[in-house]
């Protein structure tokens, strides 16, 4: 497997992407540089990584939606290709039209760190096919703009498709407000586009590859 994660300027969880890939899961792994429109054709994922991007100037990922590396993803997935977007990868995703729906401040107002629980609620898709359906991951969050929002009929068509991979829960897998860290709707933690070939999530999975790490929950989702 060959792989790619894109740096921005302000990226922090590139190299995690990075170390998670080439060390733990043995891929080979490359940087791509958010000024390059690099012809992705040859990578089997593309990573989308967390951080603030550009600084979170406007919002999370609305300048970053316009760096060329983007174009080339957008091309890419089109063709196909499995491009996942972590944490403020999800926001970039979401502003540049591959997902639906938005990234908004945590319900809070708080910047929030802490491993989480979530939900598996769909195995047939190349990101989660090394799960059991309702299986509950433990995998951690970094964000302060996590709170998922889409109009009704967004929600009822994500509903309808099964494009909602991963909700937050409690330990044991029930849901609830109290195991919502942001207050996103539906406690949704991840969604999918119609095709299943891009995901956005607000968790890391490549934060949860190794049990030194507290979890190895998120690693099955990276082997693709």
């Amino acid at each position: 497997m060959k792989a790619g994660v894109i740096v921005f300027p302000g990226s922090n969880c590139d190299r995690d992407a990075y170390y998670a890939l080439r060390d733990v899961l043995g891929y080979e792994v490359d940087y791509l540089w958010h000024a390059d429109r690099t012809d992705l054709s040859d990578y089997g994922l593309v990573i989308v990584p967390g951080g603030f991007s550009y600084g979170d100037y406007l919002r999370p990922g609305a300048i970053a939606r316009f760096a060329p590396m983007m174009d080339a993803v957008r091309e890419y997935a089109e063709r196909g290709g499995l491009v996942l977007g972590v944490c403020n990868g999800f926001q970039i995703l979401c502003e540049a039209g591959l997902l639906p729906g938005a990234l908004t401040r945590n319900i809070g107002l708080k910047f929030i760190c802490k491993p989480i629980h979530i939900r598996v609620e769909n195995t047939e898709t190349p990101f989660t096919q090394h799960y059991r359906q309702g299986e509950v991951l433990t995998i951690p969050i970094a964000h302060g703009d996590g709170r998922y929002v889409c109009d009704e009929a967004t929600l009822h068509q994500l509903r309808a498709n099964g494009q909602i991979l991963f909700r937050y829960c409690s330990p044991t897998g029930e849901l609830g407000d109290a195991w919502n860290p942001n207050g996103s709707l539906d406690h949704i933690a991840g969604v999918a586009n119609e095709r299943f070939n891009v995901l956005g999530m607000m968790p890391h999975p490549e934060r949860a590859c190794e049990l030194l790490l507290g979890s190895g929950d998120g690693r099955r989702l990276l082997s693709v």
